[in-house]
């Protein structure tokens, strides 16, 4: 029976196993896990998720707090449409920590960085161009482009000196969209590298509305494969989002065509993983009911988690003034809302203020398949859960046939 190490994809010229680490953010997918994979040869994604804020952490910068005082005129205030991000200090963010990644990697895999287009940071284009080039400039291998379309992304990076020695890649749910994106792009002479098709049983924000059960991965993907065999195009093409095992992924790239796969949620409870034990402890004793798709993104996305998520149990006032990843023109979907319900209490909360609670790790995303974590996870003597590494559960996809 063939496993996944039996196949390779071949991405700038190198050949590596078919697995890619999807980019879990806010810092899910650390430095630790990322690195811990591209020891291996394996090909993982950091995220670029509110980037100051994890720096502040991590190094000690104070990027938070300085935009917190600087705005704290803004308080209470329903229109924040002045409140700005200081784009120096989001270009030294992302450059500090990638350089600090790359200064670390070995060479023997992928180091890429996952880039959020709806994190808007109330000036879109030129937050988005910040953090697209500063993330080149400091060394990072490739970016996938995720959360949006991305139709100016290349653009604003088209004068960078690693334009085209740079990896990209595009996450998309749909043929259309990425023929939107290739056709938006066409006159830069610049394809991506890879694509991501993400169907509708990944973790965290989906590219579907309500109908996504009439949708599946599969599908999608040859429709994917399909377009671009008509197009004469050659990328190799990643299927995501409820591949839980090595021979799931065999599954995936036999029969539907995929070149490879991107996974998640099983890296979620990994010992190198920026989930806190207590929620590493709850997806390993969650159940198949405990997941659902809601509104309670700002982004207009529907989001997949577990229902116990502690960012769905309560309501908090807007905290813009040190986050504001989501502001847009000075509105946030969140914001808006919180404001008409002090107007109108009647109106009903279907939102979250996504950047605080993504901070606090209170967003307990995750892919459809979370309940099975226990399946592949053992317990010690006392009945606790044992982490896994990094290194077994990749092997795990690699050489498992299960």
């Amino acid at each position: 029976m063939s496993c996944l190490n039996d196949f390779r994809v071949k991405l700038g010229g190198k050949e590596y196993a078919p697995l890619m680490l999807g980019g879990m953010g806010t810092n899910i997918s650390t430095a630790e896990l990322v690195l811990a994979l591209e020891k291996l040869g394996g090909i993982a994604n950091l995220s670029d998720a509110m980037m100051m804020e994890v720096c502040d952490r991590l190094f000690g910068t104070t990027y938070s707090i300085e935009k917190a005082k600087l705005n704290m005129r803004f308080k209470g205030q329903e229109d924040k449409t002045g409140l700005n991000f200081n784009l120096d200090h989001v270009r030294d963010a992302t450059m500090r920590y990638v350089q600090s990644v790359m200064e670390k990697a070995t060479g023997n895999g992928l180091v890429l960085i996952n880039c959020m287009e709806k994190l808007t940071m109330n000036d879109t284009l030129e937050t988005l161009k910040v953090r697209l080039n500063a993330a080149l400039d400091a060394g990072i291998q490739g970016i996938t482009l995720s959360a949006g379309l991305h139709l100016s992304s290349l653009r604003l990076v088209s004068d960078n000196p690693r334009f085209r020695e740079a990896l990209f890649g595009i996450v998309v749910s749909s043929r259309r969209a990425l023929n939107l994106f290739l056709r938006r792009t066409k006159n830069l002479n610049r394809l991506p590298d890879y694509v991501v098709v993400e169907g509708p049983l990944a973790g965290g924000h989906l590219g579907f509305g309500e109908d996504w059960r009439d949708y599946t991965l599969g599908d999608i993907v040859r429709d994917v494969k399909e377009y671009l065999k008509s197009e004469s195009l050659d990328i190799p093409v990643f299927a995501a989002g409820g591949i839980f095992t090595g021979a799931d992924a065999v599954k995936m790239m036999t029969e539907n065509g995929a070149d490879g796969v991107q996974v998640a949620t099983r890296f979620t409870i990994a010992q190198e993983s920026g989930l806190p034990l207590n929620v590493k402890k709850a997806y390993l004793n969650s159940k198949a009911e405990d997941v659902e798709v809601n509104h309670a993104s700002p982004t207009g996305y529907l989001m997949r988690m577990l229902k116990q998520s502690p960012a769905l149990q309560g309501e908090m006032p807007p905290n813009c003034e040190p986050y504001g990843y989501l502001l847009n023109h000075g509105k946030c979907p969140y914001c808006t809302q919180w404001w008409e319900r002090r107007k109108d209490p009647s109106i009903e909360k279907t939102r979250c203020c996504l950047c605080t609670h993504m901070k606090l790790y209170n967003v307990w995303t995750c892919g459809a398949n979370v309940s099975r974590l226990k399946e592949v996870t053992q317990k010690d003597a006392n009945g606790n859960w044992i982490i896994p590494s990094a290194e077994s559960i990749y092997n795990d996809y690699l050489f498992g046939t299960r």
